[in-house]
């Protein structure tokens, strides 16, 4: 493991600048973000960055599996260590988790509207904290410039305030990084053929993150004018972000929303670091499926919509019910006992899988539509049924349509006749697959990485 930061004192600071960039990887405390911040924080180790990876003590494995420095650093409220249900949580935070997974059964926008209402309780969570954190960090590491996930408003708010430089990653869609006044915080930019929403529902959604993106932005500017009077306004809330580069875990599709002016586009393609073997046990599981079965599928809802056992029930009921050559692998999180009348000879239900190791040895991947799944299922050109529950699973699952990659259904509307029939679809459906692995492949982490020290070497102020 790499010295303690001690071994780099202030004084010292300019002697190791000629020699590496040091680098604070700020990450929220949320698995699906946390994973490809550190894998980013290797590849920039990897390009002769001195890096330090800074999020909440739960995640300093994910340091040490980079190879880099960790430091504690809590940036919001809430937390998923990889399974919501299982991660530690005050009983406020675990009432939203459940009024968010009951929205979701009420569709699209139901669940959009939920999380919009959440997000005016906790997108701005103890700014002052965050401020003071991440300016005693600041003074004790004086790094060149910093990497901030696009979602952490607190931390990029209080890196305005502190002039510190910083680069964005965009864990997401892009449409998260807004450009233009007519794109909005969780508003999808378009929608997926068997989700579309009708006009008023689309009308009041678009009220509701109206709301937010007024209100938030009031927030913001009095938040800068207390702590930063002479710098220049955030503007708005949700549409902050780096003036000097924005690294995207996504494909650079031409139909997707413009680029805000500025900042320069990075667009990685995916996060997906070296991808490990699959050990002994998982070789011996896949084995005794395969036994039996011509294709394997891949379950894997997410570390949040895990706990949609339902849905989680009729896929493999539909598998085992509809095929008789097909196997499945389900991560069910803590729903993992209510599925066990499910699991025997063709059909494995555990709490965790290694997704990225089983994506090179599986046929089909039915996922939610979440941007690491996305990207990582194209990369390892494994087709996939999508069914988007939440956030920007709407967005991704449109794209995921229009390159050719994958079949989007409506999870609540789903019976178990309708997998079987996707399942024997998704062969023509997925024309495109081939191309976009190649393409992903190209790119990825290290590619990002080499691109964002450059891009920031240019153009980020000495400090």
């Amino acid at each position: 493991m790499p010295e303690p930061s001690a071994q780099y004192p202030p004084d010292k600071r300019s002697d190791r600048r000629d020699v590496m960039p040091r680098i604070v990887v700020a990450s929220p405390p949320f698995m699906s973000h946390a994973r490809p911040l550190s894998v980013l924080a290797s590849a920039l180790r990897v390009n002769g960055a001195d890096v330090h990876f800074a999020c909440a003590p739960d995640f300093a494995h994910l340091a040490d599996e980079a190879g880099v420095r960790f430091e504690p650093l809590v940036v919001a409220r809430n937390a998923n260590t990889g399974v919501a249900e299982a991660t530690r949580q005050d009983a406020e935070e675990a009432a939203r988790l459940g009024e968010f997974l009951d929205a979701t059964r009420d569709g699209a926008v139901a669940a959009l509207l939920t999380q919009a209402h959440h997000r005016r309780q906790d997108m701005l969570a103890e700014p002052e904290a965050v401020l003071a954190d991440l300016r005693s960090l600041d003074e004790r590491l004086h790094p060149d410039w910093y990497l901030v996930d696009q979602l952490s408003y607190p931390v990029t708010l209080a890196l305005h305030c502190l002039g510190a430089p910083y680069a964005s990653f965009c864990p997401g869609h892009p449409g998260y990084v807004l450009s233009g006044p007519d794109a909005y915080f969780g508003m999808p930019y378009d929608w997926p053929r068997a989700l579309r929403p009708t006009r008023e529902e689309e009308a009041r959604l678009l009220a509701a993150v109206r709301d937010n993106d007024e209100a938030f932005t009031t927030l913001f500017a009095a938040f800068a004018r207390r702590h930063a009077p002479s710098a220049v306004p955030p503007g708005r809330a949700f549409a902050l972000t780096s003036p000097y580069a924005v690294l995207y875990s996504y494909p650079a599709l031409p139909w997707l929303p413009p680029r805000p002016a500025g900042p320069e586009a990075l667009f990685a393609g995916h996060t997906v670091g070296p991808v490990p073997a699959l050990n002994e046990e998982w070789q011996r599981r896949l084995r005794l499926l395969r036994s039996g079965s011509d294709r394997v599928v891949l379950v894997a809802l997410g570390t949040f919509l895990s706990a949609r056992d339902d849905v989680l029930r009729t896929i493999v009921r539909g598998v085992l019910e509809g095929t008789q050559n097909t196997s499945v692998v389900v991560a069910a999180g803590k729903r993992t006992g209510k599925l066990s009348d499910l699991a025997g000879e063709r059909a494995v239900v555990l709490p965790s899988v290694p997704q990225q190791s089983l994506l090179e040895h599986v046929d089909v991947v039915i996922h939610h539509g979440g941007n690491n799944s996305f990207t990582e299922s194209v990369r390892a050109g494994v087709p996939a049924l999508v069914l988007p529950f939440s956030s920007d699973q709407f967005a991704v699952a449109r794209d995921a349509e229009r390159t050719g990659t994958g079949v989007v259904l409506d999870p609540n509307t789903l019976t178990p006749a309708d997998v079987p029939r996707a399942l024997e679809g998704l062969a023509a459906a997925c024309s495109g697959l081939a191309y976009q692995a190649g393409r992903l492949r190209e790119r990825g982490p290290r590619w990002g990485a080499a691109r964002l020290m450059a891009a920031m070497g240019k153009r980020a102020p000495s400090r």
